[in-house]
Order: structure tokens, then C-alpha cells, then sequence
């Protein structure tokens, strides 16, 4: 079965740098450190990108134009609904490719978690699958167990299934413990 969150029940935090917001949908800690979390930055200016050391990364822009992450010997290009992935501990700044944008975070322990992210549109149905499964409603209608999911509103759970219809878009995060995939 699915629990659906919905946008404002996320925990919004401005930024140190004052550079953006996080809404942090959901996370899972075990002795105060994170095993992963899943949030939504609103990204207004350019700059460094918080560190997360031993940590890895997959960040996916679900509105504007994208980002250029500025690595120490190359340059990755976060565009709109393509889910790059990078490790936590790399330094980097970003640029904004054409003003604000909004991006989903997915931050996670790799030696405990494989994780995957993926952009999808409707019509089309999927079962959860095996491990941990969230549905981010991007646009259109996305059901969740018979359910609609409001915009930007998240479902996550373990069993059960989600329908797009016809134009609609979500993003689907998949989180399976490497303990149970051996």
C-alpha cells in the first residue's frame, strides 16, 4: 500500500547561503545519519552545492531549464527530467542554464541502498516492484492504489500499484536495501 504525502506536510528550509529552499519529503536515519533522503530544492541563484560525504547522489530538474554542475574536471548537465547521478563527496558549484529552477534530490548511502530514478509519462501502470517505491506527481492526473496524487504531492510505499493517464508525469524513486538483494 501507498501513503501519499502531500506538498504541504514537506519540511521547507531556506538555505545558509540564502541561495534557495529544500522541502524535504521524506528520509530514513539510523544513529543520527541519513541512510537516504529524498527532497525538492528551489535553486534562485548560482553556487556551491552542499557537500554530503559518503553519500551519493541523484538529482533530477522538474521545472526550468536545467543546471551546469561545475565538477572539478568536467562539467555535468542537469536538464529538465533526465536524473543524472553523481557521489555527495564531489565539490561543485552550479549554474543556472536560463533562471530558477526546481530539482528533486535524492540523497543516499550506496553501500547499504541501490537507488534509481526515473521520469515517467502516462498512460501507462506499473506494479511497486521489489524494495522501497515513491511517486512524485509532476503533472496531470497519477493515481496511486485507486488514489490521485495532487500535484507535487508524493506516494511511497512498498506494495500496490500507480496509473498515469493520458499527459500525465511523475517521477518514480526506487530504493532497494542491498541487504535483502543478495
Amino acid at each position: 500500500m501507498f501513503t501519499i504525502i502531500l506538498p504541504e506536510n514537506y519540511t521547507t528550509t531556506a538555505w545558509k547561503n540564502g541561495g534557495g529552499v529544500t522541502h524535504e519529503i521524506a528520509k530514513l536515519e539510523e544513529n543520527g545519519q541519513w541512510l537516504w533522503r529524498l527532497s525538492i530544492a528551489e535553486v534562485s541563484t548560482n553556487g556551491p552545492f552542499s557537500r554530503f560525504e559518503g553519500l551519493s547522489r541523484i538529482l533530477t530538474v522538474i521545472e526550468g531549464a536545467g543546471l551546469l554542475l561545475n565538477l572539478p574536471d568536467a562539467v555535468l548537465k542537469a536538464l529538465p527530467f533526465h536524473p543524472i547521478a553523481f557521489s555527495g563527496d564531489t565539490p561543485l558549484d552550479s549554474q543556472m542554464i536560463d533562471g530558477p529552477i526546481k530539482d528533486l534530490n535524492l540523497i543516499y548511502d550506496a553501500s547499504k541502498f541501490r537507488a534509481q530514478v526515473e521520469v515517467l509519462d502516462g498512460p501507462c501502470r506499473h506494479g511497486a516492484g521489489v524494495g522501497q517505491v515513491g511517486v512524485l506527481c509532476l503533472s496531470g492526473v497519477v493515481q496511486v492504489d485507486g488514489k490521485p496524487v495532487p500535484r507535487m504531492g508524493f506516494a511511497f510505499g512498498d506494495t500496490g500499484e500507480f496509473v498515469l493517464a493520458i499527459g500525465a508525469k511523475c517521477a518514480v524513486i526506487r530504493l532497494q536495501n542491498r541487504s535483502q538483494t543478495a
